[in-house]
C-alpha cells in the first residue's frame, strides 16, 4: 500500500489547459461587437490569471514527484505567446489547437475540442483555471472532465499525492473540504493555490523563439523551438461539434450599463457624524 505523499515510480503526466484572454481590466466602449462577441483587437491579450495558478499546480506535482507537464491552448496563432510563457516557467511540451472549424466555439464546443486534444496525451492529471476572465462561466474545466470520464475537483487550493490517488483541498465557500480522488482526474484551480513562479532564465534563453508552424508561414519546425500545432482533424474532433456548428449558445441582447452618480451627503468621520447618520437611517426606516 502506498504511504501518504508517495509518488508513482514514473511520476505523473500532467496536462494544463491554458487560454489567452483579453485584459478585462482595460475594457473600453469598443470592447464588444454588435453581434455580442468580444472585440479582441480592442483589448491587450494576457495569460488568463487562474490558468497561471493551474500551471503552477502542475509544475509543483512535477517538482515533487517527477513526470511531465504539457501545456495546451486553443486559439489563434497569437496564443503561442502564453505557450512560450508556459515553457519558460517549466512546462516540457506545448501545443496550440488552432483551426477555422473551431471559430465561434462556446463552452460546450470548446470543452469538446480540448477534451479531444487532452485525450491524445493520456494524462494522469488535467489542470484548468477555475474560470476565464472573458466569460466567467467556470464551465469548461468540468465539461472537459465529463467528456473524458474523469473525476472533477473544483476550486483547488492545495494538492498532495498518494500513489494513484490525489488528496485535494478545495474551497466550498463556507470553509474547505479534503477529497481523496483516484486518478485520472481533472482539477480547476483558484488563485489561492499560489502564484505562478517566475521565468527560469535558462529556459527563457532556450524557448524565447519557440513558435508553431502557423507563426512560421506554415513551414514545419523541429526541435526545442517547436510549439506543436494541432487541427481539429489531428485530434479526431467531429466537425459538427466544433465552432459555431457545435455551439448552442446565442447572445440575445447586450446592455451597456452606465453608473451615474446622484445626490450624496457627506458624513463627518467622527463618532458624532456616524451616530447622526445611523439615527437618520433609523428614522426613515432604512435600518432598524
Amino acid at each position: 500500500m502506498c504511504g501518504m505523499n508517495a509518488s508513482k515510480k514514473s511520476g505523473y503526466r500532467c496536462v494544463v489547459c491554458i487560454k489567452q484572454v483579453p485584459d478585462t481590466k482595460k475594457v473600453t466602449g469598443e470592447a464588444m461587437k454588435a453581434d455580442g462577441t468580444i472585440n479582441r483587437a480592442a483589448l491587450p491579450a494576457i495569460f488568463n490569471p487562474e490558468d497561471r495558478n493551474a500551471l503552477e499546480a502542475a509544475l509543483r506535482v512535477k517538482d515533487e514527484h517527477g513526470g511531465k507537464v504539457i501545456a495546451v491552448a486553443m486559439g489563434l496563432p497569437a496564443a503561442c505567446a502564453i505557450l512560450r510563457d508556459a515553457l519558460m516557467c517549466g512546462a516540457d511540451e506545448a501545443y496550440l489547437v488552432t483551426d477555422r472549424k473551431a471559430a465561434g466555439s462556446d463552452t460546450l464546443a470548446t470543452s469538446y475540442i480540448l477534451s479531444c486534444a487532452v485525450k491524445m496525451f493520456q494524462p494522469d492529471m488535467v489542470f484548468c483555471g477555475r474560470q476565464a476572465i472573458d466569460g466567467d462561466t467556470a464551465q469548461t474545466g468540468p465539461q472537459i472532465a465529463e467528456k473524458l470520464g474523469f473525476a472533477a475537483i473544483t476550486y483547488l487550493e492545495d494538492l498532495k499525492m498518494d500513489g494513484d490517488f490525489a488528496i485535494a483541498t478545495r474551497d466550498i465557500g463556507t470553509g474547505v473540504e479534503k477529497d481523496r480522488v483516484k486518478l485520472p482526474a481533472l482539477f480547476t484551480v483558484t488563485d489561492r493555490f499560489g502564484e505562478l513562479r517566475p521565468f527560469d532564465v535558462r529556459r527563457v534563453m532556450k524557448y524565447k523563439k519557440a513558435k508553431a508552424a502557423v507563426e512560421n508561414g506554415g513551414e514545419p519546425l523541429e526541435g526545442d523551438l517547436k510549439i506543436g500545432q494541432l487541427s481539429c482533424d489531428d485530434i479526431g474532433a467531429e466537425p459538427e461539434r466544433c465552432g459555431f456548428a457545435g455551439s448552442p449558445t446565442n447572445v440575445n441582447k447586450i446592455v451597456s450599463v452606465v453608473l451615474a452618480g446622484g445626490d450624496f451627503k457627506e458624513v463627518a468621520p467622527t463618532d458624532e457624524g456616524v451616530g447622526a447618520l445611523v439615527a437618520e437611517l433609523v428614522a426613515d426606516h432604512t435600518i432598524g
